[in-house]
């Protein structure tokens, strides 16, 4: 059904979006991990931040508003199989959130900047991309199939109107302030990072328009 196409096609869209994200972001702070050994409190709390916006930003998704939602509705007899697949997910969705926490006790910390600390950060963020990279595979591999099995006929429709209603606010929302996916190479921590006029292998990588840096930490939710 064209309907179904449309709106799988959809969601593989926004996760493609969320998986370069992810990788932009890993991509961004290896960069400026490898320009020095020490970090800066200011550094480790941008680094929470940004995980943790990452990390919401998977409640907030079509998969989990809509989709999930519309394969119990559609197939009640599934909820075994769809309660297997979403703890495997949700067990991923724990590893990454773990990866916030180790960032934000290092920032709770914070008294030894050392190079043992900028690999502990690196580690911390390979590991949420990892197990968020993960999860998008497991969805669109498993839980869109399942999807095409169990949605049928009105169903799909329905699904359609919810999506071109999302995508509406989302327009609008968009109107009045930035979003935060997908993520944008941000310039660099001024208290942290090296001045201007750096190597030419981190010029050609680190060379997108910038974002703000998020003005105070948040806090990761499970």
């Amino acid at each position: 059904m064209l309907t179904a196409t449309y709106i799988l096609v959809s969601l593989s869209v926004e996760q493609a979006s969320i998986r370069m994200s992810l990788l932009a972001f890993q991509k961004y702070m290896h960069v400026q991990l490898r320009q020095q050994s020490r970090l800066s409190l200011a550094q480790l709390q941008y680094a929470g931040d940004w995980l943790n916006r990452l990390y919401q930003g998977g409640y907030w998704r079509k998969v989990e508003m809509y989709l999930v939602p519309a394969i119990r509705q559609a197939a009640p007899h599934a909820d075994g199989l769809l309660d297997g697949l979403l703890n495997e997910i949700n067990g991923l969705n724990h590893v990454a959130l773990e990866s916030i926490n180790v960032v934000q006790q290092c920032a709770g910390a914070a008294i030894d900047h050392s190079e043992l600390q900028a690999e502990q950060l690196c580690a911390a963020i390979d590991a949420f991309c990892a197990a968020l990279l993960q999860r998008l595979e497991k969805e669109e591999r498993e839980l869109f199939a399942l999807a095409r099995k169990v949605i049928v006929g009105e169903a799909w429709f329905a699904i359609a109107y919810q999506f071109l209603a999302h995508d509406a606010r989302a327009q609008e929302a968009r109107r009045g302030k930035a979003q935060v996916l997908p993520f944008v190479l941000p310039a660099p921590v001024p208290t942290a990072l090296p001045a201007p006029g750096g190597s030419a292998e981190t010029a050609a990588e680190v060379g997108t328009p910038a974002l703000p840096v998020p003005a105070q930490p948040l806090r990761a939710q499970a």
